[in-house]
C-alpha cells in the first residue's frame, strides 16, 4: 500500500478574468522511503498540485475533484486529506507532510530569528515539551549542517545555502514522513546546489523519508529520484521509474526535454530546444496540450484528449501515439 496517493486531482483558479484549470486528472503514488521527481516547464501545474496536496492553495485556488490519500493513524487505512476539516488537516500538515518552499529568503520571516521560527513549529504542533525546544532546535540545525550557535541570527545573516538548509530544518522539525521540495536549488551557485542535493539525499536515507522533488532540472532528477512524473499543461505526460524515463521515454514531450538537457557522455552533442511556448491557462488546446509544439502530431491530436496508456508495467504515457509494449 502506498504511503501517499493522489487520485484524479483537478484544481482550478477562479479569477475576475474567468475560471482556469491549472491541474487536471493528476494521479501519482509515493511509497515509504522513495523519491519522486515532478518535472516540467514553468506553469505546467507542478507547484499548484503540491499546494493542493498540502491544502495551501491561494484564495483563488479551488480543488474541484479528486482525492489525496495518506496513511492513517492505524497504518492500515488511507485518509483522504481533501475531506478533512482545517483543524484535522493541521494534524497532518508539517507533522506528516511538510514542504520546503521555493525561495528560502521569501519563505522565512525576515524579522524573526531562524531559531524562533523553528521553535514556533515545534510548539504549535506540540512536537516536544517547551523546555526541550532549544535542544531540539540545536539538533535540527546540526542535522542540516548549520552551527547551532547561529540559531539566534536572522535570515539576512545567512548565506543563500544556509537559508535553504534552515528551510530544510524547519520542514523536518515535526519529523514528517513525506517532504516536498519545490525547486530546492533555485538561485544557488553550482557548488552550493551540489551541497544541498547531497544533504537531501543523506537525510532521505538517514530518516527514511519519502520525497517529492518539484523541479525543471533533469540533472537533479537523474541524481536523486527513484521515479519521475512529467507534467505538461496541467496534465500528466509520462510516469515511470527514472531509468525508464531517461532511456525509454514514450511521450514526445519527455523526449524533447531530454534532448534539451546536456549529456555528460556526449559533451559536444547539440542541444535541441522545444519550439513554441507552453499553453496558457486561458487558451488551452482542445486536444492534446502538447500538440501545437509536437513534431509527431497527427490530425487526431488536435481534437482528442489523450488518455493514459500503460506502455509497460509501471510505465504510463498520456499520448495518442503511445502503444503498449513500446517501453
Amino acid at each position: 500500500m502506498p504511503l501517499l496517493e493522489i487520485q484524479d486531482l483537478t484544481v482550478e483558479y477562479h479569477t475576475d478574468a474567468g475560471i482556469f484549470r491549472a491541474v487536471e486528472h493528476l494521479n501519482l503514488c509515493l511509497e515509504q522511503g522513495k523519491s519522486l521527481g515532478l518535472v516540467g516547464e514553468s506553469g505546467c501545474g507542478k507547484t499548484t498540485a503540491m499546494l493542493a496536496l498540502m491544502r495551501l492553495l491561494p484564495d483563488a485556488g479551488r480543488i474541484v475533484g479528486g482525492k489525496v490519500l495518506f496513511e492513517g493513524a492505524d497504518d492500515e487505512h488511507l485518509v483522504d486529506l481533501l475531506r478533512l476539516s482545517p483543524a484535522q488537516m493541521r494534524a497532518y500538515r508539517w507533522c506528516k507532510i511538510s514542504m520546503v518552499f521555493q525561495g528560502a529568503m521569501n519563505a522565512l520571516n525576515p524579522v524573526r530569528s531562524v531559531g524562533s521560527q523553528i521553535r514556533e513549529a515545534l510548539l504549535w504542533h506540540k512536537t516536544v515539551p517547551r523546555k526541550q525546544t532549544q535542544t531540539e532546535i540545536a539538533r535540527l540545525l546540526d542535522l542540516v549542517g548549520v552551527l547551532p550557535s547561529r540559531a539566534n541570527q536572522y535570515p539576512h545573516q545567512y548565506s543563500g545555502g544556509m537559508r535553504q538548509r534552515a528551510m530544510i530544518a524547519l520542514a523536518l522539525a515535526c519529523r514528517p514522513r513525506v517532504v516536498i521540495t519545490d525547486e530546492p536549488t533555485t538561485a544557488l551557485d553550482v557548488m552550493v546546489q551540489a551541497q544541498i542535493l547531497d544533504l537531501l539525499q543523506e537525510l532521505q536515507v538517514e530518516l527514511n523519508l519519502s520525497v517529492i522533488m518539484v523541479t525543471h532540472d533533469l540533472g537533479v532528477v537523474a541524481e536523486l529520484c527513484d521515479d519521475v512524473l512529467v507534467m505538461y499543461g496541467g496534465r500528466m505526460a509520462e510516469h515511470a521509474d527514472a531509468d525508464t524515463i531517461f532511456n525509454h521515454a514514450a511521450h514526445p514531450y519527455t523526449r524533447r526535454l531530454l534532448h534539451a538537457f546536456p549529456d555528460v557522455d556526449a559533451p559536444r552533442a547539440k542541444l535541441a530546444s522545444i519550439p513554441g511556448f507552453p499553453p496558457s491557462l486561458d487558451n488551452l488546446p482542445p486536444g492534446c496540450r502538447f500538440e501545437p509544439r509536437c513534431e509527431l502530431a497527427k490530425s487526431a491530436c488536435s481534437r482528442e484528449i489523450p488518455v493514459d496508456v500503460q506502455v509497460a508495467p509501471g510505465h504510463r504515457a498520456s499520448c495518442l501515439l503511445a502503444r503498449p509494449g513500446e517501453g
